[in-house]
């Protein structure tokens, strides 16, 4: 664990609350250090019982899981490390015994490469809820996600939400891909990083990338963060971003 990690930790937790405040049927709660952070997508890693403290606490994190569970049915446990398998042990319990590494990435605004394509970036334009239907079809296509995936997840005010900012790429007429930005604790996080597949390969996925950011650091933000794939982290490394951890999603 890093000081970067947990200042990123931190902002990730209120990212968090504030999506499942604004999204349509969403549900948060905090106890202890432990958090339930429920959003009614059908996707694992959206509807999550977690705790990014040093030291989990196993009995609130055990609480938080079982009410997690009791709402929907994908759902998994995310903590930031598990040195002596004691989580996998208590996720193993509720079923959950599969394992994804969630590489956390963040870098300093002044460190990052910011070198899209001009005309790229100018069609990059941010959204708001009177979109969230495009979006979502968009982020799903993007992702390649069955339909349906998402839900609620981007609906009622979400992408109208004060410390959310939400964008789509046009060209042509077409929206090929998407991004959000989530500005917490001083620090813009990236996420929803997703171009369709048949415009991938053309820079699009940096370009979205970068509007996020700088529009992060013109509202304040002094860094960024983000949750890379595998598919996608030389991208964000060859931006700046460097690894700081890894936490773990255990799931169904």
């Amino acid at each position: 664990m890093t000081i970067i990690g947990d200042r990123m930790a931190a902002a990730y937790d209120d990212a968090i609350e504030d999506l499942c405040g604004a999204t349509p049927k969403g549900h948060y709660a905090r106890r202890s250090t432990a958090r339930a952070a429920v959003t009614h997508a059908r996707a694992a890693t959206l509807n999550v019982a977690y705790d990014l403290s040093p030291e989990p606490d196993l009995d609130v994190l055990h609480e938080l899981a079982t009410e997690v569970s009791r709402q929907v049915e994908a759902w998994s446990i995310m903590v930031r490390y598990d040195a002596d398998g004691s989580v996998a042990e208590l996720a193993a319990r509720h079923g959950l015994a599969a394992r994804s590494d969630l590489p956390l990435l963040a870098g300093a605004a002044d460190e990052l490469v910011l070198r899209a394509d001009e005309a790229q970036l100018a069609r990059v334009r941010r959204v708001g809820a009177a979109d969230s239907d495009r979006y979502t079809d968009v982020l799903t296509r993007g992702f390649e996600a069955p339909d349906g995936l998402f839900g609620p997840l981007m609906g009622g005010a979400v992408l109208d939400a004060e410390r959310i900012d939400g964008y789509l790429y046009e060209e042509d007429g077409q929206l090929l891909g998407t991004g959000l930005g989530m500005h917490t604790r001083g620090v813009v996080g990236v996420f929803n990083i997703a171009v369709v597949p048949a415009a991938r390969g053309r820079g699009l996925g940096r370009a979205i990338t970068e509007k996020v950011v700088r529009d992060g650091v013109a509202a304040g933000a002094d860094a960024a963060y983000l949750q890379s794939s595998a598919l996608g982290r030389p991208l964000y490394e060859s931006m700046g971003f460097r690894f700081q951890e890894n936490w773990i999603a255990f799931h169904a």
